[in-house]
């Protein structure tokens, strides 16, 4: 009897661990196209990513290389000071997105140009995305905010 009840024991544990094994890789799968990773342009010049990764980039919108195209096609440069990253968007840039200001992009670095789906800006004068801020901080162009 005593074996019976070891027996049963044992088979609900290795059910068990089945069963989490499989959640897990279930929600790993599920996750693969939600998580976006974070690179400097120092990074992506660096290493460059495959065509098909999207991922986050950010630094300072580079001084005198916004160009507004025909159309809605937006064309900037991003820096961390140790490296520039051409940059297109086709759509709206956020109110507060200027030169020399802080930016986040999602998108993907295809044949030299980083082709952004997402543009995010600053929200007020003195933040700062906190990756922005680590990237500028390791190149040593990084200023605190006055105030």
């Amino acid at each position: 009897m005593k074996s019976l009840k070891k027996q049963r024991r044992i088979q609900v544990i290795a059910v068990a661990v089945v069963a989490l094994v499989a959640a897990t890789a279930l929600i790993g799968y599920a996750m693969r196209d939600g998580i976006n990773f974070f690179r400097a342009p120092s990074q992506v010049m660096a290493e460059p990513p495959a065509p098909t990764e999207v991922f986050r980039i950010g630094g300072l919108v580079e001084e005198g290389s916004l160009v507004r195209g025909d159309g809605e096609v937006v064309r900037f440069s991003v820096t961390d000071g140790g490296a520039t990253v051409p940059v297109t968007f086709g759509g709206v840039l956020p109110d507060l997105f200027e030169e020399n200001q802080g930016m986040v992009g999602t998108g993907r670095y295809i044949n030299g140009v980083f082709e952004a789906t997402e543009i995010l800006a600053k929200h007020d004068e003195t933040y700062m995305p906190k990756e922005v801020v680590d990237a500028l901080k390791a190149q040593g162009v990084y200023q605190e905010p006055e105030g």
